[in-house]
């Protein structure tokens, strides 16, 4: 069901799930529409409390506003970086859309306060569903220089799902679903 290759050994295994490793830093997992990338991030969210995974659509959250959502993450997150949360809200230009309920935001909007949640969560595994999808460019910016700064963390692993490894970021591993 997965392959996987990890560069370089050797490297920091933070978790051993399901015969995946997802190591320190940057794990792509790659793979075609509908060969199951979404549900491995659900599934290793689920099974490992160290892991963090939301639907980046936040269906549930139309009536709520994103200081909401942010606050129902950080009650799970003891490690939630509240300076880096105010820094994201400047950096995918949330500031304007803080007051409104999700169901008045775009679909880029929408994922942009998802990812906010996500990457201010301070979790150990952070696992990301097609993180620059319906974003507009300066966003996708924001999330690959924050994702190329996490890459050498040594403690904390981001899991990245996409149709291909964003050639852009150094990865660590990549887990390629068929």
């Amino acid at each position: 069901m997965w392959t996987q290759r990890i560069t370089p050994p050797p490297t920091t295994a933070l978790l051993h799930w399901q015969g995946v490793q997802i190591v320190s830093g940057l794990n792509a997992v790659t793979g075609d529409e509908g060969t199951g990338k979404t549900r491995l991030l659900r599934e290793l969210a689920q099974d490992n409390p160290e892991a963090l995974w939301l639907d980046l659509r936040l269906p549930e959250d139309d009536q709520h506003t994103p200081d909401h959502v942010w606050a129902r993450v950080q009650a799970t997150q003891p490690r939630w970086q509240a300076g880096l949360q105010a820094d994201l809200v400047q950096a995918l230009q949330l500031q304007d859309h803080l007051h409104k309920p999700l169901f008045m935001l775009s679909t880029g909007s929408r994922r942009k306060v998802a990812l906010v949640g996500l990457l201010a969560s301070g979790a150990t595994v952070t696992c990301l569903d097609q993180p620059y999808a319906a974003l507009d460019l300066p966003s996708v910016r924001v999330v690959r220089e924050f994702l190329a700064d996490a890459a050498d963390h040594p403690a904390r692993a981001w899991v990245v799902a996409d149709y291909e490894a964003d050639p852009a970021l150094p990865w660590r591993s990549v887990i390629h679903c068929a």
